[in-house]
């Protein structure tokens, strides 16, 4: 019998019935972060599926809230490609096209890269950004942060057996040897993954079944950098469709819109 999941896992029938599932447990942890103490909700996002997902069900369902509410949300973002705003591989820059021309955060609420500094720079340059958006926190503390999940169990721009899975200090690194291209990354690191109050990754996909069964289920083998993310005191959720989960053997929720 598998061992118990490291946090709850949610199933769907498809994409779409999980993006429109994400869309409302946005909204609904930023309702409740507004009305909590800090009446703010600081939300980090990654790139990859999770943009058009979000660009298609997340404006709808925050319309209800008004642009009151989303003034008080801040963003921020998991990792960045270090390219202009204009290339087809910025996070912020696809955001930009597909969310937030119709998501009305303020833009003194998105908290970017600059991507005109060299690398080891532009990440003291979102530190100091993440920091002055999160004074009194000792590492910046995410309502909710939206991760993804590479079919070698990278997150963020964290990669197997890359040293900065070992990084304690810094909230934010620069990355100059990414497997993946391009090459030069600035990304959160794990510090700052397990200090948020929720994060919730999202995978969809057979592509991505065999690293989640591995991550999962399989304590056994090395962690890898998306299994070493273990929020503190926050929650730790799974959003998976059926092909995604097609081999887990651990108890899982079904859901469906339908």
């Amino acid at each position: 019998m598998a061992a118990p999941a490291p946090g709850l896992i949610s199933v769907f029938s498809s994409p779409q019935e999980l993006g429109a599932s994400l869309a409302q447990l946005v909204v609904q942890r930023a309702a409740c972060c507004l009305e909590g103490p800090r009446a703010r909700f600081a939300l980090g996002l990654s790139g990859g599926s999770l943009v058009s997902m979000l660009a298609r069900d997340l404006p709808a369902a925050a319309a209800a809230a008004g642009p009151a509410s989303l003034a008080r949300w801040t963003l921020g973002f998991c990792d960045e490609r270090l390219v202009p705003f204009e290339h087809a591989e910025s996070t912020y820059g696809l955001y930009r096209t597909h969310l937030l021309s119709r998501l009305p955060v303020p833009d003194s609420q998105v908290i970017t890269i600059d991507p005109q500094l060299p690398v080891e720079a532009a990440a003291e340059d979102y530190a100091r950004k993440l920091r002055q958006a999160f004074q009194g926190d000792t590492i910046p503390v995410f309502d909710l942060l939206l991760l993804g999940v590479g079919p070698d169990g990278h997150t963020c721009s964290l990669f197997p057996d890359h040293p900065l899975l070992q990084e304690r200090d810094r909230i934010v690194a620069p990355v100059s040897d990414s497997p993946k291209p391009p090459p030069q990354r600035v990304t959160l690191t794990l510090p700052v993954l397990n200090a948020a109050r929720t994060v919730v990754f999202v995978a969809t996909g057979e592509g991505k079944a065999a690293v989640l069964k591995r991550i999962l289920e399989d304590r056994d083998a090395a962690p890898l950098p998306a299994g070493l993310v273990r929020p503190h005191t926050g929650t730790l959720c799974w959003l998976l469709d059926e092909a995604a989960a097609r081999l887990l053997s651990v108890p899982f929720e079904k859901h469906s819109t339908l």
